[in-house]
């Protein structure tokens, strides 16, 4: 059995048992959304009449959801013990079929859009706007900034974007500008994977952040920073960063988040990139550097939380081998640990990533105007987090995903 696929201008309607919206804490009963060319038409509670000539898929029992987005994850990485070193093996031509493989993973376990923050050669925007030469099935939504900006010898140079002194750091903005990226993502601290970098130094400044944010902006693009240095997120806020990746604030012997940057931070509505999700079968490769400091992490991220601080989560997929392509669907009990509620959870990671990715008009949403990115899941995510990993059915733009040999999308999996 294939799954359907919808015939331009022909509606498709989803009928199923509930559904959250994105938004609401409260599951709708009964819905019906009406899908036309990928796009949500109307949603309706319950589903009354049927528009005229509409294409039913029935989905009894399930419940709806908006697409999950992942906001931090790198297709160039094979979620390998070296995706360092496999990545220098591999050639543009291979390696752009492997990114789209891993896009096609995320989209698989119900990640309809990914935020690819550091590839090689501007790969990921090839794979965003031509797909692979394959054509090996649908792509969720790519968001991409291209090479990270980084210092020479820094923390991901290998990937090919380092740069220093004013004038380079602005042409490097401008670069990615042209090239079409859709937001600039920049090293501001050292990071865990690079030999001879520290994630507790920095790499910048808040004079070169300052002028790497102005550039930017002056180009309409957000900047994000990598910064795991506590200096060098504070340096980030003073920057006028729009994102601050992973924001664990540490120092060569521990974390230390001064209040009066987590209020700044909350205060500013900084999108904090949460780098959450393991792989269970995987637990034991955590960084040491990571490992020794996890009680304080911890609870930095419960203060961000508290301070009511924007948190979105991404998975940093491709990195480890904790760390493969569908491995958010691990991430609710990471961000139920920092306090957030079910609700909470959600909302996170569907609207609030949308938005953090400069896509929150069109997903992150199961409402009337937004792309037609929903799942279907067997359980209420409200009660059973681990309910995202029972998904029945994938859409992507309104087209369904095959999500396994005789589990086509759309239809009841027993």
């Amino acid at each position: 059995m294939t799954p359907h696929a919808p015939d331009a201008g022909r509606l498709t309607v989803l009928r199923a048992a509930a559904l959250f919206d994105g938004v609401s804490p409260i599951l709708m009963a009964g819905p019906a959304v009406v899908v036309a060319d990928g796009t949500i038409a109307a949603v309706h509670s319950p589903a009354g009449p049927l528009p005229a000539g509409a294409h039913v898929v029935d989905l009894p029992g399930l419940t709806l959801m908006p697409g999950l987005v992942d906001a931090h994850l790198h297709l160039c990485f094979d979620a390998s013990s070296d995706p360092v070193g496999h990545l220098a093996e591999t050639d543009d031509d291979v390696l752009r079929e492997r990114m789209a493989e891993a896009a096609r993973r995320a989209l698989r376990a119900g990640v309809t859009t990914v935020r690819d923050l550091g590839d090689r050669g501007y790969l990921a925007l090839d794979v965003r706007d031509h797909g692979p030469a394959s054509q090996a099935g649908p792509l969720p939504a790519i968001v991409a900034a291209g090479p990270p900006i980084t210092i020479p010898g820094g923390h991901c140079h290998f990937l090919g974007g380092a740069a220093s002194g004013e004038r380079a750091l602005r042409a490097a903005v401008r670069e990615r500008a042209e090239r079409g990226v859709d937001v600039i993502k920049v090293m501001a601290s050292g990071g865990n994977m690079t030999p001879g970098s520290l994630a507790h130094e920095p790499q910048f400044g808040a004079g070169p952040l300052r002028a790497i944010v102005d550039e930017a902006h002056r180009h309409g693009l957000p900047v994000t920073a990598h910064a795991h240095s506590a200096r060098s997120v504070a340096d980030a806020v003073a920057a006028g960063v729009d994102g601050i990746e992973h924001a664990t604030f540490m120092t060569a012997g521990g974390v230390d988040a001064p209040e009066a940057v987590i209020r700044a931070i909350a205060a500013r509505r900084i999108a904090v990139g949460c780098t959450v999700g393991r792989d269970p079968a995987q637990a034991g490769t955590v960084p040491p550097q990571i490992a020794s400091r996890m009680a304080a992490l911890g609870a930095t991220r419960r203060r961000l939380h508290e301070s009511g601080a924007v948190l979105v989560p991404g998975s940093d997929a491709g990195v480890s081998p904790a760390k493969p392509h569908d491995v958010l669907r691990f991430a609710p009990a990471d961000l139920a640990a920092a306090g957030l509620s079910p609700a909470e959870i959600w909302c996170a990671m569907t609207s609030r990533a949308a938005q953090a990715c400069g896509l929150g008009h069109r997903k992150g949403r199961i409402a009337a105007g937004f792309d037609a990115d929903i799942l279907a899941i067997d359980g209420n995510p409200l009660e059973d987090l681990a309910a995202i990993r029972r998904l029945r059915a994938v859409y992507a733009g309104g087209r369904p995903v095959t999500l396994a040999p005789g589990c086509p999308a759309g239809i009841e999996v027993p």
